[in-house]
C-alpha cells in the first residue's frame, strides 16, 4: 500500500486537521532528546514517519491502532516529547505518531478519597497548579515538569525531584486506562490496595508505548503544606561520606521530600558561589509540621553521626533559590536548542542507574576511573560527575552527568562521545548487580542491554510483547531490542 493510500485512509477514522503531514513537523518527530544535537544540526538519519494523528478520544485511538494492526504500520506513541533515551525514535520506514497531547480534560479531582483522573494529554504542571489552589499536590515534579503530560509520565515509569517522600510514579498510579494494538480497551479500576492476581498496572506503567496506548489515568494526591518546607545544606568532604548520611537518614526511617548528594564536579554547575570544589549534600523536608520537625531531627541526628565527613553548613537560603529555579520551562528546552545552532555545543547528558548502598559507590568510582583511562576523547570532556537523588531503604541512585567540546561533525556526537560513556556506566552498574536505567527507561538506546538487565526474568518481558503485540507494531525497537537496527543506528561507526 502507498504512503499516500495510508494517509488518505486515515481521513476515514479522524478528521483531516488531525492529521499532520507537513516535513518539518514529521522530520522533528522523527527523533527525540537523545539526538538533541544532531537533529537540531538538520543531520537525523533516520526515516520520517508518514503522519503525526492527534486523537480526541480513547475510540479513536482505539480505530488508530486497530488500523495500524491491519495493516502492518509501526506506531510511536507520543505524549510530552520529553523522552531522553530514543524512544520516539523512528526506525521503522511505515511509522504513524500518535499524539496525545488534543486528550487534555482533567477529568475528576477528588479531594474526599485524594485521587484525580485526567486524560493522557493533560500536562502534569496543569494539573499541578489546579491542586495547588486546593490545597493539594500531586508531589510529582520531574524537571520536565512544566511541559511533561501524565500518559507519558506513566509510559515512561517517571520520578520526580520529590519521589523520596512521595515515592515515583508507580507508587502514585491508582488506575489506568489503556488501548492495546487489536483495539481492545483495558481500564483498570480504581482501589487503594486489591489482592487480584498479580498488579496488572504494571503491563501499562514504563511500557514505553511498546505494548499498549495509556489513554486515561487516576494518580494520588497528597495535602500540600509550603509553609513547612525547610532546607538543609551541607559540603562534604566525598561522595562516600555524603551517601553514608543519606543511607542513616534512610534506614532510620525518615522520609524527607528531597536527598541528594553531588559530587564536586557535577556541584560546581549548580553551586558555583558556595561549593567550594566539594561534595554537596542537600534535603528538604515537607509534610505537616509534627513530621517535618521529626524528619529534621533525623537529618541532623546523621549529619553529627558522620559529622567528620561534613566541611560546613550551607546557607539554607542558597538551596530554596536553587530549587525554586530547577526545572525546565519550554523556555529553557529552546534556548538550549538556540545554543546548539549558534554556538555548538549543549547541556550534556545523563545516564542514570540504581543499586544498593554498598555497591553504588563502587560503581561510581568504577565509573569515574574507566572514562579517565579509556575514553579516547578525554580531553574533550568539559565536565564529569554524578549525583544522587532518588533514595530508598536498600539503596539509592546515580545520575552520572557529562559534558564535553564537540570536536567532530554533528551526525557522528553520539557515536563519538555520548554512546562509549554511557557504555561504561552501563557495563559497571550491571557488573556489581545494578540496575542500568532508574528512571529514564531503555528506549532505544539501552535495548543491547535489555536482556541483561533483567537476565532470567526477561522471558517474562518477551511473553508479555507476543501476547500483547504479536505483529509488532508498536513502538518497534523501544525496550526489546532489534539487532539489525542496532547495528545500523547505534553501532554504525564499528
Amino acid at each position: 500500500m502507498s504512503v499516500q493510500k495510508n494517509v488518505e485512509e486515515l481521513k476515514s477514522i479522524v478528521a483531516q486537521e488531525q492529521i499532520i503531514t507537513d516535513q518539518a513537523e514529521l522530520y522533528d518527530a522523527s527523533a527525540d532528546r537523545y539526538k538533541k544535537y544532531a537533529k537540531t544540526k538538520n543531520v537525523l538519519e533516520v526515516p520520517l514517519p508518514l503522519a503525526i494523528v492527534y486523537p480526541y478520544t480513547k475510540e479513536e485511538v482505539k480505530a488508530l491502532l486497530s488500523y495500524c494492526n491491519e495493516n502492518q504500520i509501526n506506531v510511536t506513541p507520543r505524549s510530552g516529547k520529553t523522552a531522553t533515551e530514543g524512544g520516539l525514535e523512528n526506525w521503522k520506514e511505515k511509522t504513524i505518531v500518535i499524539d496525545g497531547s488534543k486528550m487534555n480534560k482533567i477529568l475528576k479531582i477528588d479531594t474526599y478519597n485524594m485521587q484525580a483522573t485526567t486524560e493522557s494529554g493533560v500536562k502534569l504542571q496543569d494539573l499541578e497548579d489546579k491542586l495547588r489552589k486546593l490545597g493539594y499536590t500531586t508531589g510529582h515534579s520531574p524537571q520536565s515538569k512544566p511541559v511533561a503530560q501524565m500518559g507519558g509520565l506513566v509510559a515512561t515509569r517517571s520520578i520526580g525531584q520529590f519521589s523520596t517522600l512521595y515515592g515515583a510514579i508507580e507508587d502514585m498510579v491508582v488506575g489506568l486506562e489503556c488501548v492495546f494494538p487489536d483495539g481492545h480497551i483495558s481500564n483498570i479500576k480504581n482501589v487503594p490496595r486489591r489482592s487480584g492476581g498479580p498488579d496488572i498496572r504494571h503491563i501499562a506503567i514504563g511500557n514505553e508505548g511498546s505494548l499498549c496506548y495509556i489513554t486515561e489515568v487516576t494518580v494520588k494526591i497528597f495535602k500540600f503544606y509550603p509553609e513547612n518546607n525547610t532546607f538543609h545544606g551541607y559540603l562534604v568532604e566525598d561522595m562516600e561520606s555524603g551517601l553514608k548520611i543519606l543511607r542513616e537518614v534512610m534506614v532510620n526511617g525518615y522520609r524527607p521530600s528531597v536527598a541528594r548528594l553531588y559530587s564536586e564536579e557535577d556541584a560546581r554547575q549548580h553551586f558555583r558561589h558556595f561549593y567550594k570544589n566539594k561534595c554537596v549534600l542537600i534535603f528538604m523536608t515537607e509534610g505537616p509540621a509534627g513530621i517535618v520537625k521529626a524528619t529534621n531531627e533525623g537529618i541532623v541526628e546523621a549529619v553529627e553521626k558522620y559529622k567528620s565527613g561534613i566541611i560546613e553548613k550551607v546557607d539554607a537560603s542558597h538551596i530554596e533559590n536553587w530549587f525554586n529555579n530547577l526545572n525546565w520551562e519550554q523556555s529553557r528546552i529552546d534556548e538550549e536548542i538556540q545554543d546548539m545552532i549558534r554556538n555548538n555545543a549543549h547541556d550534556g547528558f545523563t545516564t542514570e542507574i540504581s543499586a544498593d548502598w554498598e555497591n553504588v559507590i563502587k560503581i561510581y568510582n568504577n565509573v569515574m576511573h574507566r572514562i579517565k583511562e579509556e575514553f579516547n576523547r578525554v580531553e574533550d570532556l568539559t565536565m564529569l560527575g554524578g549525583h544522587s537523588s532518588h533514595s530508598y531503604l536498600n539503596g539509592t541512585n546515580m545520575y552520572f552527568v557529562y559534558n564535553y567540546t564537540i570536536n567532530c561533525e554533528p551526525k557522528d556526537e553520539m557515536l563519538t562521545y555520548h554512546h562509549p560513556i554511557h557504555e561504561i556506566i552501563i557495563e559497571e552498574t550491571l557488573k556489581m548487580g545494578g540496575s542500568m536505567c532508574h528512571h529514564h527507561g531503555i528506549g532505544k538506546y539501552r535495548s543491547e542491554w535489555t536482556k541483561q538487565e533483567h537476565g532470567s526474568a526477561y522471558y517474562m518481558l518477551e511473553k508479555l510483547k507476543e501476547a500483547f503485540d504479536p505483529n509488532g507494531i508498536m513502538n518497534h525497537g523501544t525496550i526489546f531490542p532489534q539487532e539489525n537496527e542496532i547495528k545500523k543506528y547505534i553501532r554504525s561507526k564499528e
